[in-house]
C-alpha cells in the first residue's frame, strides 16, 4: 500500500504544535530534510587532504625486538612505543612508512621524531602523488616531533591550518588522516575521548589528546583534524596488544606543534623555559593535609633562590594549581604548559599557600647554562668508558627532564658498543659517587676515574632512585 504523504506546511505546523514552551531557546533538533541527513565530512577532508603527506625513509639501522616474525607491523616504531614484544634483538636496514603534515607553503612539514629517527634518505609523497626529497631541519625526541624541509624546486605546497588544541572538549568530532600500514592516504573518524592524557598507559613524557578515531601503524605524524578543517593534533601512538587499532590513539596537541614550528623558523631549537623548582604530585594524602578537596597540582618541595619562581614570590610549600588558567595536575602538564610559553613575557601561576589561593606573575625565561656543561668523552680501563658527561645546570636539567639533585655530573650520551653501554649506563644518569667520592665537575669525575682501579663502586641517580653497582 502506498504511504500517505503530507504537505510540507502541514508537517511544519504539527512540529510547531508539539514544541515545548521554551522552544525559542537554541537546542539540538532532528534533521528535518534530506539535505540535513546527508551529513558528510567530505568538505573537511578536501580542505586538509592536500596538506597530509606520506613519508618514506631508507638506509636506517634499527634495533629490532620481535620473536613474532609473522607480524611485520610489530616492528613499526609507532607501535613499539606502546608494546615491547620481546627481548631478542637484531640489526636490520628498514624502509619506514609514516605520515606528515605540511605547515608551510615553502615545504616545511611536521612529523614524529620516531618516524625519521636515524633515517638515511627521506622522501615525501603528496596526495596528488607528487614526490619530493626532504631533509630534517629540527627534531625533539622528548616531544616526539620533527620538522622536515621538502626540496620543492620552485613549487609550492598547500599548508594546513593549526588550530587551538586548548579549545577541544571531550566528545568533539575529529578526523584522523594518514597512511596506515602503507596502504595510502586514509581518513577515519571518531571523537576526542580524553584530554591531557598521561600516566602508565603512555610511555615517556607526554601530554596527549586521546581519540577513538582508528589510528594504526603508519599514521604516525599524520593529522588529527576538527570539523573546522584545522589540525588540532599530530597522531603519535596507539595503545594496543595486537598491533591494530582498539580505539585508543594519542595525538600531540597542536599548541605544542606550533611552538616547534615557530622555533624552527627562527633558526633555533626547542628549549623549555625553567622555573627553578623541584616538585612532586599532590597525592590523596597530601591533598588531605593541604586542605584540598581533591588530589591535583604540584607541591613545590625545593626552590632555587635565583630561579624565576622564587623571584616572582614563590616559595617552598606552595602548590601550583594552574598556569595561564589551565589546570596543572601533574609534571607532564607542567612541562607541556611551560613548553608552550614564549620566553620574554610573564605567565600567571595559580597557587595555593597555607590554604589561601593566590596568583603569581612568573617571568618566562630560558634556563641558564651555569655552570658550563664542559662535555667530555670518558676513556680508559673503567666501567664508564664511552660515556659523555656534562656538568649539571638548569639548561641540562630541562633538556633531560631531570628530577633529582640540582648539581653534579650527568651522563649525556653513551656510545654504542662501549663499556659504559654494556654496563647499563644511560643518558640522564647522574653520577652520585665513584669509589665513594662525589664528583662536583666533569674534570673531577675524569680525574677520579683515571686514578681509580678495580673493583669500581659507582652510584647513580636514575628515575628518582639511587642505584649502586660494584664492577669487578
Amino acid at each position: 500500500m502506498r504511504r500517505p504523504t503530507f504537505p510540507a506546511w502541514l508537517l511544519a505546523a504539527l512540529l510547531l504544535a508539539v514544541q515545548p514552551a521554551h522552544a525559542h531557546e537554541p537546542r539540538a533538533a532532528v534533521p528535518g530534510s534530506a539535505e540535513q541527513l546527508r551529513l558528510s565530512f567530505a568538505p573537511v577532508v578536501r580542505a586538509v587532504r592536500p596538506a597530509v603527506v606520506n613519508i618514506f625513509t631508507t638506509g636506517r639501522r634499527v634495533e629490532r625486538r620481535s620473536p613474532f616474525s609473522g607480524f611485520p607491523f610489530l616492528d613499526d616504531p609507532f607501535f613499539r612505543r606502546f608494546f615491547d614484544p620481546g627481548d631478542r634483538r637484531r640489526q636490520r636496514a628498514q624502509n619506514s612508512l609514516g605520515s606528515g603534515v605540511v605547515v608551510g607553503a615553502d615545504g616545511l612539514i611536521v612529523t614524529n621524531h620516531h618516524v625519521i629517527e636515524n633515517a638515511g634518505a627521506i622522501k615525501v609523497v603528496l596526495a596528488d602523488r607528487r614526490e619530493f626529497p626532504a631533509r630534517v631541519v629540527a627534531s625533539d625526541e622528548r616531544s616526539d616531533l620533527a620538522l622536515l624541509r621538502a626540496g620543492l624546486d620552485g613549487e609550492t605546497l598547500q599548508p594546513a591550518v593549526l588550530g587551538d588544541s586548548d579549545g577541544l572538549e571531550v566528545g568533539d568530532l575529529v578526523l584522523a588522516i594518514g597512511n596506515p600500514f602503507g596502504v595510502g592516504q586514509t581518513v577515519t573518524s571518531g571523537i576526542v575521548s580524553a584530554l591531557a592524557r598521561t600516566g602508565p598507559a603512555v610511555r615517556g613524557p607526554g601530554y596527549f589528546i586521546q581519540t577513538d578515531a582508528a589510528i594504526n601503524p603508519g599514521n604516525s605524524g599524520g593529522a588529527l583534524v576538527n570539523l573546522a578543517g584545522e589540525v588540532i593534533g599530530v597522531n603519535t601512538a596507539i595503545f594496543s596488544r595486537s598491533g591494530g587499532s582498539h580505539g585508543v590513539g594519542f595525538a600531540i596537541p597542536s599548541n605544542l606543534v606550533r611552538v616547534m614550528v615557530e622555533t624552527a623558523r627562527s633558526g633555533g631549537r626547542v628549549v623549555r623555559p625553567w622555573l627553578g623548582i623541584e616538585s612532586q604530585p599532590v597525592t590523596p594524602d597530601l591533598a588531605d593535609a593541604l586542605g584540598l578537596a581533591r588530589p591535583g597540582g604540584l607541591l613545590v618541595r625545593a626552590v632555587r633562590a635565583d630561579g624565576p619562581f622564587a623571584r616572582a614570590g614563590g616559595a617552598q610549600g606552595d602548590v601550583i594549581l594552574s598556569i595561564g588558567g589551565h589546570p596543572v595536575l601533574d609534571r607532564a602538564a607542567l612541562r607541556f604548559r611551560m613548553t608552550t610559553l614564549r620566553p620574554g613575557g610573564e605567565a600567571k601561576f595559580g597557587i595555593l599557600r597555607r590554604g589561601e589561593k593566590a596568583v603569581l606573575s612568573v617571568p618566562v625565561e630560558l634556563p641558564p647554562e651555569v655552570p658550563p656543561r664542559d662535555r667530555r668523552r670518558l676513556s680508559g680501563p673503567h666501567p664508564l668508558a664511552g660515556a659523555d658527561i656534562v656538568n649539571l645546570s638548569p639548561a641540562v636539567i630541562e633538556e633531560f627532564a631531570f628530577s633529582g639533585p640540582g648539581d653534579g655530573v650527568m651522563i649525556a650520551e653513551v656510545a654504542r658498543g662501549s663499556p659504559a653501554r654494556r654496563n647499563g649506563f644511560r643518558p640522564g644518569d647522574l653520577l652520585r659517587s665513584i669509589d665513594r667520592q662525589e664528583p662536583e665537575s666533569t674534570a673531577e669525575a675524569e680525574a677520579i676515574l683515571r686514578a681509580g682501579e678495580r673493583p669500581w663502586r659507582i652510584s647513580i641517580w636514575r628515575g628518582g632512585r639511587a642505584l649502586t653497582t660494584i664492577f669487578r
